[in-house]
Parts: structure tokens; C-alpha cells; sequence
């Protein structure tokens, strides 16, 4: 009995534990099922088909849980082994089925989950097969879906950039090529051939000065480049715009972002890779009557002149001038009077002001309006009755005009504009509130050197004694282009004067000659030249050749306004005519050199009268004497402002 019951307890015993066993290896097989590869293959199969009977069989795919059920299958297959070769995998169907379902029910929440899981392919399995169709469905969605080409074009980027040898290479390359066409999105470097690269000349960002009438933009290049431009009438949402397409050029692409302007002419400069070898600039239109392109050497540029009507609301003037203020980087120049010089009545000395008016300079703009959110352009645009005509300056090399011969002696200032007309400032009632005055070279720039001399600092030290000189007796508003030395581009110093709406220009600088016998003062205007001596010291000034200054004169044969000529003529023989009555008594005889006419580029565009006085020869011997001497300089600039304030009472009209 007790054998019995001994027997039935160890029965009981053996059931128990061999449940216990069944149980523990079934739970375990289970778990191997799960996580190991054979049996993930089979989930993994199983997860795929369900999806395919989701597109197939349509009373199973028009519900939502059941898809959610499917991406359901696909996520526990990737978190049980999350670092598998299903894991990928996973990931991707994951994209695509929430994008399926977003096409299928149209919720954005799947879009979003789409184009994450298929970044996280990507992301996560950079070397896997599907990375480059990942990345390349993120691209199509964004473009198709999102309406964002340029967050497309960066995914169609990394298929090209990091997968060349994938399957979707190609379709991303036509992708691209697309936009890059239709949205002028840039191509990514590695579309472009490296030697097709090294070619290219390099296009540098843009720069530009502004005021309320006139801006100023200059495109800087490596080299020479052919270009061409055309300007777009406002068509549709397109404003109107005026675009240059640089051929064979390159721009990097930290260069491309859009330059905001908005001065009441220009909304804003864009700038991109137009073609693998077009740079295409456009500038957005506002409000112009006239622009003038043109180029200039050594380093080439191209510059383009905007002049429009925009006349700005007292409010918007003071709200510029409280800019400028508040703008200020660095010392730029005098004080003044905002009142206009009235001819023939000097105003008494009060003193010496303690400082000429100091000029906004920024990194692009040197003037720029306030931006105010009631100004729109038909509130602060008045348009004119007569309208300039638009001179465009297409930059192709033609026959040099013909050169007349021209005597070797100084030309009188009696020769040019003697008993003139009467002057357009007469006509239009002009009267003269600013004066820029520009003391050449500067900074890495020193000029003619000699005799321990430099001729920076001579006509530095010369600008800051006339413009007191100009402050102190005529209550003149001045400014100078630079205070202390720096280094300015030709191009910037007319900006200067055109975006503070100078009314003179005078550019100071000193000459120099291969002989030191050579010495005396000469005063020059913007022309062309007839002379090859005054070609030589243009050269010399320009920074360039007498080669490409024989080129120059073809562009200012178009771009010249005589009206300017003639009162930078007059402007020069007033001048010039008082330094020569002042002058010419010892101990500080200067020889007269005459009034001349010559291509400075520093006086290319200028909107006002503008001349450049070349006050002395630094290679002779006796006329650098005189420039180092401190009463000289005091008596030069005394005849300097004498033949401004003459040039005032005949030329500009009774205020």
C-alpha cells in the first residue's frame, strides 16, 4: 500500500516536472522563433504580405486600423533586433507604408512619420542598399508633396554626393539638373567636372551702397568674364527684375544667399549657380528710371548703377539719418550744416568744428534707408515727368574711337567752357548743400612713393585741411570717403557721394613721373582722353594698363551725360584757376599744368560735378618739399575751397 502510494507520488512527480519541461522549451522556442534570423525572415515575410494584401484587396485597405495593424508587424520585427539585417529593413517599409497611407486617408501625420522613418534609414544604415532609395523618397516627397524643391534638391544631393554607385545615382542627377533649370537651385560640385571647375572663373559676393534715389552694385570676379543682361518686365507674382548671366563662372555656395535691399529701387539681390558654368545674378525691381552697366580691370568687376524716383516722407529722411548714426563701425568724416551754400555771401567764422561728419560704413551698405511698415511704393514714390532713358553697356570690345593728335602743352583753363551758357544748376535752381571729398589710395594701397614720402598720407592730411577749410567759411555739408587709412575700392568712393546725394565730387592725389624734372599741378575731368600723357596718369591712378584704358574709352563713349562733362568742366577751370592765382608767387610756386580731361575710374558714375586734382608732382625734388610743408598745404587748400565758392557764385543759382 505504502509501495503503492510511494509510486503514485513519484508519477505525479514525473508529470509535474516533464509539464514544467514542455512549457520552458516551448516558451524558449518561442523566444528563438522571435529573434533568431530564420525565424525574422519568416516574420519579416509574413509582415510584407500582409502589406501587399493592404494595396490589393480593397475592403482590407480601406480601413485604417488595419493598416496600422501592418506597421504594427514592421515595428516589432525591428525593436526585437533593432541592430539585424531587418532592422533597415523595417525601417523602410515603415516609410513607405505611412506614406501609402498618407496618399490613401490624407493625414499629414503620416507624411511627417514617412518622411522620418525613411531619414532614419539613412541615418541609422548609411551603407545600406536602400539608404540612397531612402533618401531618394524623402527628395519626391518633399518636392511633390511639400512643395519644397530646395529641401528636395539637398536629398537628391547626398544620393549623388555619397552614393554613386547606387541604383537611384542616376534619377537623382535628372532630379537635379531639373531644378537647377526650373528653380535655379545650384548643382552640387560633385556634377561639376574638376577641370571644368579649375576653368571657371570664380564670382565673389556682391556688394552695394544705397540711398533713397540711387544704388550702387558691384560684382567682383577672379578674371575677366563674358556676360550678358536682360531686364524682365514684372510678369504674374514675378516682380520685374534685371538679371546677368556670368558665363563660365562659378560661385561657391556660402555666396548664394539672397542680399536683402529694399530701398525703395531694389528689393533684394539673388545670386546662384544658374548651369554648372552660369552665374546668374538678378536684382529684384522696385521702382528704377534708368541703370547703367559696365566693367572695370584689375580686379575685374562689374558695376551697375540703379537710379529711380523714389522720394522718401520727411519722417523716412530722419529715420535714415538717426540709422546712420546708430550704424556707425568706423570713424568716417565732418560735421555741417544742412543748409545749402548761398552764393556769394560767406557766413562769419565761428570756429573750428571739432570733426568733419562721420559716414555710416557697413559691410555692403554704406547709406540705407529705414525700413518702416506703412512705406510701400506707391506711398512713397512720386513719379517724374521726364524719366531718363535706360542706357544699357553690353560688355564686348569695339574698334577704339579715333584719337585726335593733341598738342604736348598745358591746356589753359581759358580753353575749356570760357564764357559758358548758362549752367544746368542755373537752369534747374541747383544749390550746393555736400561736398564728398576723396583723399586717394590708402591702406594696402600707398600710391606714388618718394623721398620717404607716401602719397596716402599727403592728400589725407590735404582733404581733412579743406574740409575744414570748406566747414569753417561756407557752412559746407563735407564728407570725406576715408579719415585715416584704409583701403577703399575705386568703385565705393563715387558710391560714397552718389548715396549721400553729394553735390560736388573732388578726388585729392598726387602725381609722379619716370623723370624728376617733371613737376607742377594739373586738374582733371571725366572724358575721354586726348592726350597720352593724361592716359598714363589715369593709368596710373586706375591701378591698371594704358592698353585696357584705351578699351575703357569705347565704355564711357556710352555712358558719359554731357550735361556732366560740362559742369565737371566748369567745376575744374574754377578750380583750378584759383590754385594757379594763388600759387604763383615764392616761396610756393607751383607750375600750371593745365585742366585735362581723362577716364578715372573713380569718377565713373558719378551723379554730380566731379574732378581730380593731381596737387603736385611727389617725384621732383622741389614740389616734395612743398608737400611736406604744413604752411603749403594750409595755402593750397585755401585756393582749393577759394575756387569752390567761385565756381558756387557763378554756376549755381541765387538761393
Amino acid at each position: 500500500m505504502n509501495q503503492m502510494k510511494f509510486f503514485r507520488t513519484i508519477h505525479v512527480l514525473f508529470l509535474a516536472f516533464f509539464l514544467l519541461f514542455i512549457c520552458t522549451s516551448l516558451y524558449a522556442t518561442d523566444q528563438v522563433r522571435y529573434q533568431g534570423k530564420p525565424d525574422l525572415q519568416t516574420h519579416y515575410d509574413q509582415a510584407k504580405f500582409f502589406y501587399n494584401q493592404l494595396k490589393t484587396q480593397k475592403n482590407l485597405g480601406n480601413s485604417r486600423d488595419n493598416w496600422l495593424k501592418g506597421v504594427g508587424n514592421f515595428r516589432r520585427i525591428y525593436l526585437a533586433e533593432p541592430k539585424s539585417d531587418f532592422a533597415s529593413s523595417c525601417l523602410f517599409m515603415l516609410g513607405r507604408m505611412y506614406f501609402d497611407m498618407y496618399q490613401r486617408f490624407g493625414e499629414g501625420i503620416d507624411l511627417g512619420e514617412a518622411i522620418s522613418y525613411y531619414r532614419d534609414v539613412g541615418s541609422l544604415f548609411p551603407n545600406h542598399r536602400l539608404a540612397d532609395d531612402a533618401y531618394y523618397a524623402v527628395g519626391s516627397i518633399l518636392l511633390e508633396e511639400v512643395n519644397d524643391p530646395k529641401r528636395a534638391a539637398k536629398s537628391f544631393g547626398r544620393v549623388v554626393s555619397h552614393y554613386p554607385n547606387g541604383d537611384m545615382h542616376t534619377p537623382a542627377v535628372t532630379m537635379l539638373k531639373q531644378l537647377s533649370q526650373q528653380h535655379n537651385i545650384p548643382l552640387p560640385s560633385v556634377m561639376i567636372d574638376s577641370s571644368q571647375l579649375k576653368k571657371l572663373t570664380n564670382v565673389l559676393p556682391v556688394k552695394y551702397w544705397s540711398s533713397d534715389n540711387y544704388t550702387r552694385v558691384v560684382i567682383k570676379a577672379s578674371g575677366a568674364v563674358t556676360y550678358r543682361e536682360e531686364l524682365l518686365e514684372e510678369i504674374g507674382k514675378q516682380p520685374r527684375r534685371l538679371y546677368i548671366d556670368f558665363q563660365n563662372s562659378y560661385i561657391e555656395p556660402r555666396y548664394r544667399s539672397p542680399v536683402p535691399i529694399e530701398d525703395g529701387l531694389l528689393k533684394r539681390v539673388r545670386t546662384g549657380q544658374y548651369s554648372p558654368d552660369t552665374v546668374r545674378v538678378v536684382l529684384d525691381i522696385e521702382s528704377i528710371s534708368s541703370y547703367k552697366i559696365f566693367s572695370l580691370p584689375d580686379p575685374f568687376r562689374v558695376v551697375i548703377d540703379v537710379k529711380g524716383d523714389r522720394v522718401a516722407a520727411p519722417s523716412q529722411r530722419q529715420s535714415v539719418v538717426a540709422r546712420q548714426t546708430t550704424r556707425q563701425s568706423s570713424p568716417r568724416i565732418q560735421i555741417a550744416s544742412p543748409q545749402p551754400i548761398r552764393p556769394k555771401v560767406k557766413p562769419p567764422i565761428t570756429g573750428v568744428p571739432s570733426q568733419i561728419e562721420r559716414r555710416t560704413e557697413g559691410t555692403a551698405v554704406a547709406v540705407a534707408p529705414a525700413q518702416s511698415g506703412s512705406d510701400s511704393p506707391e506711398s512713397s514714390v512720386e513719379e517724374k515727368q521726364t524719366v531718363d532713358a535706360v542706357v544699357v553697356l553690353r560688355d564686348h570690345k569695339k574698334s577704339p574711337p579715333h584719337l585726335s593728335s593733341a598738342s604736348t602743352r598745358p591746356q589753359k583753363p581759358d580753353t575749356i567752357a570760357s564764357s559758358p551758357p548758362i549752367s544746368l544748376a542755373q537752369q534747374l535752381g541747383l544749390g550746393v548743400r555736400t561736398i564728398v571729398i576723396d583723399p586717394g589710395h590708402g591702406g594696402k594701397d600707398p600710391g606714388a612713393i618718394a623721398f620717404g614720402m607716401k602719397e596716402k598720407d599727403i592728400v589725407l592730411k590735404v582733404a581733412k585741411s579743406l574740409g575744414t577749410q570748406l566747414v569753417q567759411k561756407y557752412n559746407a555739408k563735407v564728407i570725406l570717403t576715408r579719415e585715416d587709412d584704409r583701403f577703399l575700392p575705386l568703385e565705393e568712393r563715387t558710391a560714397i557721394a552718389n548715396t549721400n546725394d553729394a553735390d560736388l565730387f573732388i578726388s585729392l592725389h598726387v602725381n609722379a613721373h619716370p623723370s624728376p624734372k617733371v613737376s607742377g599741378f594739373e586738374t582733371y575731368f571725366l572724358n575721354l582722353s586726348t592726350s597720352e600723357e593724361a592716359m598714363r596718369v589715369a593709368a596710373r591712378e586706375n591701378a591698371t594698363s594704358t592698353h585696357q584704358m584705351s578699351d575703357l574709352q569705347d565704355i564711357l563713349s556710352e555712358i558719359m551725360q554731357n550735361s556732366k562733362i560740362n559742369e565737371s568742366a566748369r567745376l575744374a577751370q574754377q578750380v583750378h584757376s584759383s590754385i594757379e592765382s594763388g600759387m604763383n608767387s615764392k616761396p610756393y610756386v607751383l607750375k600750371d599744368m593745365g585742366v585735362k580731361q581723362a577716364p578715372f575710374y573713380v569718377l565713373i558714375g558719378a551723379e554730380m560735378p566731379a574732378i581730380l586734382i593731381e596737387l603736385a608732382f611727389i617725384s621732383n625734388p622741389r614740389d616734395a618739399q612743398l608737400l611736406a610743408n604744413n604752411q603749403f598745404i594750409e595755402i593750397l587748400t585755401q585756393q582749393i575751397s577759394d575756387g569752390v565758392l567761385e565756381y558756387i557764385n557763378a554756376n549755381t543759382a541765387q538761393l
